[in-house]
């Protein structure tokens, strides 16, 4: 886990150490444990590392690192199955002189080229520079849990894990406003119709489950999809048994993978069920007790300290605990807005900051958590409403059957007759909410119309969705699971934790998305297949929880405090002085919500004006 970045250049004027060196002081919190910068081909290429050790803590793994004197590597993340590819290449004659995964990437690439990310399970991003060849190959994970940003004009390519870093380099910042739009009107930080667009001009990211190749002769530049999920096709014939069995297996592999460390492992811990059946998987794995790691609101209805407290008690673990409050927001905003780059959703990110903040202070290097499993599993009440929906065109009676048992459980799941509507005509459906949406954001009565007209084209781009499991990859893979993990990877790389997500493990996915809906929903029970892979190792009010809370703040408490106001109305004022909003809006009193309420204005207005100051 690391900082990577590089320049790329014909005019050796670009690339020197001393620009390198302001890259990698921009991104110095992700590796407070070493930095390194070189130059290559004449000063034609450069590569700067910042380094946090987890695995192999000699100098011997430090990066920029070398191989066969001719590829030399930044890398940022983890492979998890590095031993057993080891062992393969040793093999096929391949030589190590280190302990680390990133040699075995090397090694990997000199073998099997691009075809090498077929055989890594991990999370990363890394860039390889070839000096004969004078070619960068750089490579993000399948889910998009590390960062890689790049820019490119005539003369230069420059990539680095956050833009702050390109912005060292003197790449100008600039506001894609119509990113802002969609931020402002929507939510998004993604463009689900463009994932390598970033929240900047002229600065794009690399796509998830993508490589690039950029030649640098011809300033060619090549971006290719090396792996994807067929939601499509799922494997009626498999038995419950079976796949309880095979998820059991993977899941259990999966955490084993991720607790390879030679620095201190622990957990986040929220008390739900994904963060719970993590602990309880690691805990006979580790066979000492596991540090844990929460943010807990007491007095707050949703405070998941009692669900926490059981959890760490029937697993033995020993429990950390922080308390943000909203002195935290004053305080900390900024801070985090710096380590973002992008406005975020919720008051939920700056908890989440603390809590790394919190591993830091007990000297726990490394977190699992449980992230991916309500967007794989179908963890959110919005599942139920596509689920039932399916099952109206190719099931009735299974669909009335599932009705009842979650009307059962006393879940409120907002069924009525326009959803029964929409799964009769799902296409029609569709393209009314994609209307519906364009709609929304084009009337937002907050935004100028010079804005709204020069930058509001409809965003909410999304494909035909007809299943669960379609609704499961669109939030995935094209909008809402990445957002979640950059809100992980800076929160975490600002306190130079490193953050590990079991249930992201590509072939644990790969199983979940083959099974038929209702694995992920029974019952009336969402997640039901890691519910009963789980329910002999947590207590059954965890394993069988019906609520569902999520990492959810007092926002809307602390949205009502006079100093929390102010601080909002000044963020406002920022958007209007910049044209963003209408000054009308500073007369209008902030509405206090919920996390995740759906027209949470006033939060996005704070998030997005506080960035722009």
């Amino acid at each position: 886990m690391c900082g990577i970045a590089g320049i790329l250049s014909s005019n050796p004027s670009l690339v020197s150490l001393s620009r390198l060196e302001q890259m990698s002081t921009a991104i110095a919190h992700r590796g407070p444990d070493g930095a390194d910068h070189r130059l290559y081909n004449n000063g034609s290429a450069g590569l700067a590392h910042r380094r946090l050790a987890i695995i192999d803590l000699s100098n011997a793994a430090a990066q920029p690192m070398e191989y066969l004197q001719r590829y030399h590597i930044v890398h940022n993340g983890e492979i998890y199955n590095y031993r057993g590819l080891k062992h393969t290449l040793q093999q096929k004659g391949y030589q190590f002189l280190n302990q680390s995964d990133t040699e075995v990437i090397l090694a990997a690439y000199d073998c099997y080229g691009p075809q090498c990310l077929q055989q890594f399970e991990g999370m990363f991003a890394f860039a390889i520079w070839d000096t004969k060849e004078q070619q960068l190959f750089a490579a993000r994970d399948r889910f998009g849990e590390k960062p890689f940003f790049y820019f490119r004009d005539e003369e230069q390519f420059l990539f680095a894990s956050e833009m702050k870093a390109l912005w060292a380099a003197g790449i100008p910042k600039e506001v894609d406003e119509t990113m802002l739009f969609n931020y402002l009107t929507l939510g998004y930080i993604q463009h689900p119709g463009n994932a390598g667009r970033s929240f900047y001009k002229n600065i794009s990211q690399l796509p998830a489950r993508h490589y690039l190749l950029f030649d640098l002769p011809s300033k060619q530049l090549e971006l290719h999809h090396y792996w994807d999920i067929d939601a499509r096709h799922t494997d009626h014939d498999i038995t419950t048994e079976k796949a309880i069995e095979r998820f059991s297996e993977l899941f259990t592999l999966s955490v084993s993978n991720r607790l390879r460390s030679d620095v201190p492992v622990g957990t986040s811990l929220s008390g739900g069920l994904d963060s719970s059946s993590v602990l309880a998987t690691m805990q006979p794995l580790t066979n000492k007790p596991v540090h844990t790691f929460s943010a807990i609101f007491p007095g707050f209805e949703r405070d998941e300290s009692k669900h926490i407290s059981t959890v760490a008690h029937h697993l033995g673990a020993i429990t950390h605990d922080v308390q943000p409050s909203a002195k935290d927001i004053l305080n900390l905003f900024e801070k985090v807005c710096y380590h973002q780059e992008t406005p975020f959703q919720s008051s939920g990110t700056i908890a989440q900051f603390m809590v790394f903040q919190l591993a830091r202070q007990h000297g726990v290097t490394v977190l699992l958590d449980g992230q991916g499993a309500d967007e794989t599993l179908a963890g959110y009440h919005k599942y139920y409403l596509r689920f039932w929906q399916e099952l109206g065109r190719t099931n009735p009676a299974l669909q009335r059957q599932e009705m009842a048992a979650t009307q059962k459980l006393g879940i409120d799941t907002g069924w009525n007759w326009k959803q029964d509507l929409a799964g009769r005509f799902p296409s029609f459906a569709d393209s009314f909410l994609i209307r519906s949406k364009a709609r929304e954001q084009k009337n937002q009565p907050d935004l100028p119309g010079s804005f709204t007209e020069a930058f509001g084209t409809s965003h909410f781009a999304r494909p035909h969705i007809h299943s669960l499991n379609g609704m499961l990859y669109y939030n995935s893979f094209l909008n809402g699971l990445e957002e979640l993990l950059q809100y992980a990877d800076r929160n975490s790389m600002a306190h130079g934790r490193e953050v590990r997500l079991p249930f992201l493990h590509h072939q644990l996915v790969e199983l979940i998305f083959s099974l038929p809906p209702s694995f992920k929903i029974r019952n009336g029970f969402t997640k039901w297949i890691l519910r009963e892979s789980m329910k002999e190792k947590l207590p059954e009010p965890i394993a069988w929880r019906k609520d569902k809370t999520g990492f959810e703040t007092p926002q809307a408490q602390w949205m009502q405090l006079p100093d929390v106001q102010d601080y909002a109305q000044e963020a406002k004022r920022t958007l209007v002085n910049k044209g963003f909003l209408k000054r009308s809006v500073l007369d209008k009193k902030i509405q206090p919500l919920e996390i995740h309420a759906a027209e949470n204005f006033d939060w996005r207005y704070l998030a997005a004006g506080t960035l722009l100051r």
